[in-house]
């Protein structure tokens, strides 16, 4: 009986370890993707960018995995924060700012003075930044965490607002954007638009925006045949129309903190006395 109990023991233990290292394990997969689209970038191909931003795009859904994981087996830890904040600073810093620069900006090197060069210059300086608010973000969100969300009555719901813009936002945005065109940019009056994009892309990861965390949504509770209905159709638009779908959902997300901020300030501003 004893070595029975012994047994069992020892397989719950195991069992109970090989749980523990699955969010790890959906972390290594974010961080591998990082890497692999950074390889991708380098080919300087419109196939070569596209599989960079499906990897991007992969990377997101592998560190959404990795953090439900965690809560929901119980498994969070200080290490399994700090290791994914380096994933993240791979996959949604390093390598989406270096996906802009070599798809939006690095064909418009030249020696010669000229608008080319500042484009260039100027394509450097916005993806350097990008890169810099991610890992800024990052570091800020390890430390104050989440904005709590407000219900009826005013009280206070659990945390379910991000303070900023996401880096995994921000990263698909570019992955989107690079998804949906494939064909580096070449025209100088679209490299302006894309450096505007990248550099104010930053400065929502940097800002104080609220964007909707979703983590309050339980896969368990029973959703309305409308919820249902969108949820499919959205998975649909993506099976078969990825490059629309995606930057259409990437850009509303982005859209949604700004969208967020007018409506508090309309709503929480002081009524008018008779």
């Amino acid at each position: 009986m004893n070595t029975f109990e012994n047994a069992a023991g020892v397989r719950n233990h195991r069992l109970r370890r090989g749980v523990s290292l699955l969010p790890a394990v959906f972390t290594v997969g974010n961080m591998s993707l990082g890497y692999y689209a950074v390889i991708s970038t380098l080919q300087g191909t419109p196939q070569g960018f596209d599989f960079a931003s499906r990897a991007i795009g992969l990377a997101i859904l592998f560190d959404m995995l990795d953090g439900r994981i965690a809560r929901a087996t119980g498994t969070n830890s200080e290490f399994g924060k700090q290791f994914d904040s380096l994933a993240d600073v791979i996959s949604f810093g390093v390598a989406p700012a270096f996906l802009a620069f070599t798809w939006g900006v690095r064909g418009f090197f030249t020696t010669e003075a000229g608008l080319d060069r500042n484009i260039y210059w100027f394509g450097l300086l916005a993806t350097a930044v990008f890169m810099i608010c991610s890992a800024w973000r990052l570091a800020r969100f390890n430390i104050q965490g989440m904005a709590p969300g407000h219900g009826h009555g005013g009280q206070v719901h659990e945390m379910r607002y991000f303070v900023g813009m996401p880096t995994p936002a921000a990263a698909g945005m570019i992955a989107a954007t690079v998804h949906a065109f494939k064909e580096p940019i070449a025209d100088w009056r679209f490299a302006i638009p894309w450096i505007v994009l990248v550099a104010g892309l930053a400065v929502l990861m940097s800002s104080t925006l609220r964007y909707y965390a979703f983590k309050d949504i339980s896969l368990k509770q029973r959703r309305s045949s409308v919820i249902v209905v969108v949820l499919a159709a959205l998975v649909w638009g993506v099976v078969l129309f990825s490059e629309e779908t995606l930057l259409l959902v990437a850009s509303l997300y982005a859209l949604s903190g700004m969208a967020m901020h007018l409506w508090r300030s309309y709503s929480l501003r002081p009524k008018p006395t008779e």
